[in-house]
């Protein structure tokens, strides 16, 4: 995951100016390694700077997707942002539903698609939803859990 210092320097190599809101919002994402949503950040910056508009963090988050220092992944909950992954080679994610860790798929399956010739692949994504070791067998225990207390009724 990119540090803080990391996302600053993206930021500022594309001439974007560090603002006091900027840097917040590279910290938070520099020390955080799970997924947030727009609103999550709002909130976590409107502690700090009052009348901060939703629109502002959400266009700021835009722009930091689009200089590759975001991450954007759509859940069924909606959309969230984590800091991007520092391996400087093209990667894919499998993402735990329940803990939110993400391990990285080191081939691209875009190579695999019958892309015909008349459609030119401009960007594309690959995730894999399901849920890690540790959260399945949670589940599972969970699950269990349930069905043996409906059967002491």
């Amino acid at each position: 995951m990119l540090s803080t210092d990391q996302i600053l320097e993206a930021m500022s190599g594309q001439g974007l100016r560090i603002t006091d809101q900027r840097k917040t919002l590279a910290k938070l994402f520099g020390e955080n390694t799970g997924y947030l949503s727009a609103k999550d950040v709002y909130e976590h910056m409107g502690r700090k700077y009052s009348g901060l508009s939703f629109d502002t963090v959400y266009r700021n988050l835009r722009i930091m997707e689009e200089l590759g220092v975001l991450e954007q992944v759509v859940f069924e909950e909606g959309v969230k942002f984590k800091g991007s992954c520092n391996q400087d080679h093209h990667h894919h994610h499998m993402i735990c539903l329940q803990c939110m860790k993400t391990y990285p798929i080191n081939f691209c399956p875009m190579n695999l698609t019958d892309t015909p010739d008349q459609f030119r692949v401009v960007k594309h994504k690959f995730e894999v939803f399901g849920y890690c070791k540790d959260c399945e067998q949670n589940r599972e225990e969970e699950t269990a859990l349930a069905a043996h207390g409906k059967e002491g009724h």
